[in-house]
């Protein structure tokens, strides 16, 4: 139950918590194998909370607030995926970590993109979690997503909130996730919000697909209403040695929605790059 997960401690419950550029969360053994974990538009470190069991006791947990979500603040001038990526780069060099393996939702799964096309040598191997290299909406995504933009505009958070909240946890039985989502978005001031949209709109690495050579995994939920299964089969596709994952009965938040399934996936990927 969502209720009896752990939270990501911040302050005296975590190793480290950066007060610079990036706040962050560190879980798990400092000598262990380090995991970078980026969240989606408008959420936190703490949206990893389902992850905390599966992975703090054999891997080091690095979870990041990206710029201008929750408590870290936002990159001066236009925001977009590529300076998210070169903060989240001096967040690594601030703590000596020298390798990572990446796990990206949606708007994190793009900054792991631009992480690993700007410094292929930091990341050990990516796993990405309904996530684009362009955003190619089908139609019923798209009028989705002009919903969202104008919402996002026009709109009160709370409003926004609701609405997203909504499409990604639709289910009568979701209640519970749904009111946590709703609580999250709302707190995002707009203008931040809406700068992180507008990158993410922006953002388009597609033709360089082909020069990443980490193992990769690509996890798509399918249900995902917000990013077309298309997007993330042309990830797999392109690139070289990729897998992908299809998780049934999951939509846009699959570590969350589909939390135990999205483990065992994440852990397989982890022991078999590890072992090799």
């Amino acid at each position: 139950m969502p209720g009896t997960a752990p939270r990501i401690p911040r302050g005296a419950g975590a190793r480290l918590v950066a007060m610079s550029d990036l706040h962050y969360t560190v879980i798990g053994p400092a000598d262990a194998p380090v995991v970078l974990l980026l969240h989606g538009l408008g959420a936190c470190a703490d949206d990893w909370r389902m992850q905390v069991p599966a992975l703090a006791t054999r891997y080091c947990m690095l979870a990041v607030d990206l710029p201008g979500h929750r408590h870290s603040a936002p990159e001066r001038g236009l925001p977009s995926i590529p300076r998210m990526a070169v903060a989240v780069e001096r967040l690594l060099d601030a703590l000596t970590i020298d390798r990572a393996h990446v796990v990206g939702l949606s708007l994190g799964g793009c900054v792991a993109l631009a992480l690993v096309l700007r410094a292929p040598a930091r990341v050990r191997s990516l796993v990405l979690v309904n996530t684009f290299a362009r955003l190619r909406p089908g139609p019923r995504a798209l009028a989705r997503g002009a919903v969202r933009c104008v919402l996002a505009l026009v709109a009160p958070m709370r409003v926004v909130a609701a609405y997203v909240a909504r499409e990604t946890f639709p289910a009568p039985e979701q209640s519970a996730l749904r009111r946590a989502a709703e609580e999250r978005l709302a707190a995002n001031p707009r203008r931040r919000y809406v700068a992180s949209l507008a990158a993410l709109m922006r953002f388009d690495v597609e033709q360089r697909l082909g020069g990443i050579h980490c193992p990769t995994l690509v996890v798509a939920g399918a249900r995902d209403a917000t990013v077309p299964l298309a997007a993330k089969e042309m990830l797999a596709r392109s690139i070289p040695g990729a897998s992908l994952r299809v998780v049934g009965d999951s939509g846009h938040v699959t570590p969350f929605d589909q939390a135990e399934g999205f483990n065992r996936l994440l852990l397989e990927h982890l022991a078999d790059v590890d072992g090799a």
